[in-house]
Formats: structure tokens, sequence, C-alpha cells
């Protein structure tokens, strides 16, 4: 009596009949594919030992449903794409999700170096200065309206520039009579000293601080002799030749103030109308 050859699982004998052995446990082909065949994605089908199977991702596919989602076209031998769990291929994937180049209005294709601004995309290569046309890649720019600017470009046309050592006031700076500056560049023209943040005044178109333009240019206060400057206590009374500061604008007797009162003027004195009705009485 012959030895018993029966499938493993169902214990059919597998005398005259294919099978396919496991772990040295054969099987026959009904109860392999039951036990061991992957199902297809699409189809939900088992896929059977002998026809010819893809996978991608943990997915299985018979080869007739490995297609394009959207025009059903094969995917077997072509190139293809996932979206979520759908194939797509590349065709059907760039005129569904890829971004257009707003520059040449061709499609960006998947894989491709691309920049994207604003919620618009550009071929790496379209993406130029609107003013040297030189490709800008991952260097800074600056927008202006639709167009764009590489640094240099942009500070060459936009950009204030420094009303004395001419270059371009990247950040800060500050503005003196309709000019700009660069804070380290607003100088005393006397002493040198920074003028930004202080006050100062100016002869002619040239900056001074306070203390060198009281040497240089201020009047003198007729009581006091101090420079009568503009600052502080800068509001000032002129009367012909003479100035005085407001506080020092007293009587030259009784030392009370004349500031929008009458006034006598006595030879180098200015005298309130009391003291100058005594001097007359005397």
């Amino acid at each position: 009596m012959s030895d018993r050859f029966d499938c493993g699982e169902c214990k059919e004998s597998l005398y005259g009949r294919k099978y396919i052995q496991v772990e040295d446990v054969p099987h026959c082909i009904p109860c392999y594919d039951r036990l061991y065949a992957n199902t297809c994605q699409k189809c939900k089908e088992l896929i059977a030992h002998n026809a010819r199977e893809l996978f991608y991702e943990d997915r299985h596919y018979h080869e007739h449903c490995f297609r394009c989602f959207r025009c059903d076209r094969s995917l077997a031998d072509e190139p293809f794409t996932s979206q979520e769990e759908a194939l797509l291929c590349n065709d059907c994937y760039r005129n569904e999700f890829s971004s257009k180049c707003v520059a040449c209005d061709k499609t960006v294709m998947p894989g491709s170096k691309k920049l994207e601004y604003g919620g618009s995309a550009w071929h790496e290569d379209c993406f130029v200065c609107h003013g040297c046309e030189k490709p800008i890649g991952g260097q800074s720019f600056i927008p202006d309206k639709d167009d764009y600017y590489c640094v240099p470009c942009y500070e060459g046309r936009f950009t204030p520039r420094c009303s004395r050592c001419k270059k371009a006031l990247a950040t800060g700076g500050v503005s003196y009579k309709d000019e700009t500056w660069h804070k380290e560049c607003l100088v005393c023209t006397g002493c040198k000293s920074p003028l930004a943040g202080q006050p100062f005044t100016s002869q002619g178109d040239t900056p001074y601080c306070v203390k060198c333009f009281s040497s240089l240019y201020a009047q003198k206060c007729a009581s006091c002799n101090s420079p009568i400057t503009g600052f502080g206590e800068g509001k000032y009374v002129s009367f012909q030749d003479r100035q005085w500061h407001q506080p020092c604008f007293k009587c030259s007797h009784c030392s009370v103030s004349l500031v929008g009162s009458g006034f006598f003027p006595d030879r180098d004195q200015i005298l309130c109308g009391d003291c100058n009705n005594d001097q007359e009485d005397q």
C-alpha cells in the first residue's frame, strides 16, 4: 500500500494534482489561494497564485486592475503618482493637481524644482528679477506689486539713499529737510557728534548741534549775553538791533517782566512805565 500524499489543509489527495508547498507542508491550489493569496485593492477578489500581482505601499492589485483612477490607463509599465489612495498616471496628475507656472503658463511637473509665493508657483528658472532678469532662485527677494526684485536691484531702484554717503538705507535712518540719512551719517558739521535723537539746527543746508550753532551763529541776549538758540527757553524778544531771552526781557531798574507790556528804551536800558516816569520826575 503506497504512502498518502495529501493537502495539509483539506486532506485531499494531491496525487496527479498541482500543489504548492509552504514551510514543507503541501497545499492544493484552492487551499493555497484561500489561505495565502492577497486580495486585490480594486476588485476585492483574491489574486490567484498564477496571476501577475502588482503591489504599491502594502496594497496589492491584479495586473489588469492596476489602472489610473481617472483615465483607466494601465499603470503596469507606466510611471504613476498616488493621491491619497487613488493611483493616477502622470498626465492625469499633472492636469488635476500640478501647479502652472505664472511666468510661462506651463505645468510645473511633479518632482521638478519650483518656487511658490503668495499662492503662485514658478519653475525655478522662470522666477527672475524684474530688474536684471536673472533667476532669483533661493536668494532673498522683495515684492513690488506684481513684480519681484533681487535685493541689489530693489535697493538700486527704490530704496532711499543717504544724503551724505549716498548708500542705500536698508532699515532705519532719519529724515531732515526732505532728505534721508543714516543715523551715523547725520553729524554736527562743527564737532562731528551724532545728531540723531537730540535737538539740532542748521545754517543753510549744514546741520549743527546746539552748542556749535550757538557758538558760531546765534545772536546774544542783550541782558545775559548768552546765545539765543531757539531751544529750551527759546522764545525771545527783538527790538531794533537787540534781542533778549523772554525771561531776560525785564526792566533794567525794578526787574519786572516787560513781556507783553509797554516799555521805554533808555540808551542801553529798557524801563517799565513806572520807572520811566520816576526817572522823568527826577
